[in-house]
């Protein structure tokens, strides 16, 4: 009994030290080189782009600061992320990484010092980008203009604060491997697939996450929480009521690169996606993408419909009705339809039956579209806040949810309450 107790103790020390032992001497990034470059010009240009395919600026910006010079705080479940300067100071940025450096961070989520990153640095999808647009890139990441600003540390509660234990994490969740084509499919779809999956990362927000904060390896687009600001991304999978469904792909391409279409507009992070990065993408890339989503499998079956019956629930109905008949049908109309990409329709809006999230907050706080250079002058929502109490809201939201071919399920005045005080990022 004894030795069958010491072997069991050390295979529970063995096993978390060969794990970390692994993911400590593992460098799948040496495996790829760079390669000269005939054309430095060429080079930049092309990084310059690549870093608006990844939004690099979003999280490496803070508000009213300096250009990828960092600090800007990332909620999550497990305390605050600080994003470090990525601009080309020696001293505080990235100024002393080589590109194979940068490469390993990219590739196998990796600091310049072999250390862990944290995963809400997306590692986990620019691992499919390439050595030569990694490399292209920190090119660019080169020119950008230096700035001294020391990278704050990161606020985490105890064990998420232990680094070491990314090592379990990293097996569990993270493949490292460059995209590979697949000879099935057209140019068109692997361009789009290699933006989606790897520079666009667009499984970050659009998949739900486990409790250690991790999304699906095979990176499932079926939509999710957006836990760091508390927004709905739906999903981007054919279900009817929850995903792209009969959305066509000129229909998609236009969301993504001028944040309205017929089928519906975007707003709260997303609007920031479009704003940054989706915008500056060539028509081509952006139909790339088109082609990659509406071609994606069915991953979930489809919810069944949500009913509503009995007397309070035909209440809330009824003063839903008169609500949206008050403050909405000018611009939304009675059937829902809307007035396309200036007010976006209801009927049918994925965004709304998916979850309740996102039209509670609209109905809260209003919003606008993204001004881009396709919709320069987008047309916004007033907020209701102020003149809607939580239950009057819930009716109006419930009814919205219910109607027009919608299934999304009731809505309660504690469930609006809860987003009252939510920030509106």
């Amino acid at each position: 009994m004894k030795r069958i107790l010491i072997a069991l103790i050390a295979f529970l020390l063995l096993v978390p030290a060969a794990v970390l032992g692994y993911q400590i001497l593992h460098n799948p990034d040496r495996a790829y080189s760079g390669a000269a470059v005939s054309d430095s010009a060429a080079q930049l240009e092309r990084g310059a782009y690549l870093a608006r395919a990844a939004d690099c600026v979003a999280c490496h910006t803070a508000r009213g600061g300096q250009p990828y010079a960092g600090g800007r705080s990332i909620a999550t479940p497990f305390g605050d992320l600080y994003a470090p300067n990525i601009t080309p100071d020696p001293a505080t940025g990235i100024g002393g990484w080589s590109a194979d450096d940068f490469w390993r961070a990219m590739h196998n989520g990796k600091g310049k010092d072999g250390g862990f990153l944290y995963p809400a640095f997306p590692y986990t999808s620019y691992t499919k980008v390439t050595r030569g647009d990694s490399d292209a890139i920190y090119a660019w990441l080169r020119t950008v203009a230096p700035v001294r600003q020391q990278n704050r540390d990161h606020a985490l509660r105890f064990p998420y604060n232990q680094r070491w234990l990314l090592a379990g994490w990293r097996a569990l969740y993270f493949r490292p491997g460059v995209f590979e084509p697949s000879a099935n499919q057209s140019t068109q779809w692997n361009r789009g697939a290699y933006l989606v999956q790897g520079l666009g990362h667009c499984s970050a927000c659009h998949s739900n996450r486990n409790v250690l904060g991790a999304t699906p390896l095979r990176g499932e687009l079926s939509g999710g929480l957006i836990p760091i600001s508390n927004w709905y991304a739906p999903a981007l999978t054919p279900l009817a009521a929850t995903g792209l469904g009969d959305w066509q792909e000129a229909d998609l391409a236009a969301l993504l690169k001028t944040g309205v279409s017929a089928r519906s507009a975007v707003y709260g992070p997303m609007a920031e996606v479009v704003t940054q990065s989706l915008q500056h993408l060539s028509h081509d890339d952006i139909g790339a993408m088109a082609t990659y989503l509406k071609s994606l499998p069915q991953t979930e079956a489809a919810p069944a419909p949500a009913s509503l019956a009995g007397a309070e629930a035909e209440r809330m109905m009824e003063q839903g009705a008169k609500l949206y008949e008050k403050h909405c049908v000018d611009c939304h109309r009675a059937d829902g339809s809307g007035t396309p990409p200036a007010y976006p329709r209801l009927a049918g809006n994925n965004s709304i039956a998916a979850s309740a999230v996102n039209p509670i907050r609209m109905v809260l706080n209003g919003g606008y579209p993204p001004s881009t250079s396709g919709n320069p002058r987008p047309y916004g929502m007033p907020p209701y806040g102020p003149i809607l109490n939580d239950a009057e809201v819930a009716a109006l939201v419930t009814y919205i949810r219910a109607s027009w071919g919608n299934h999304g399920a009731p809505v309660g005045p504690g469930e609006v309450g809860r987003y009252r005080t939510v920030p509106l990022e």
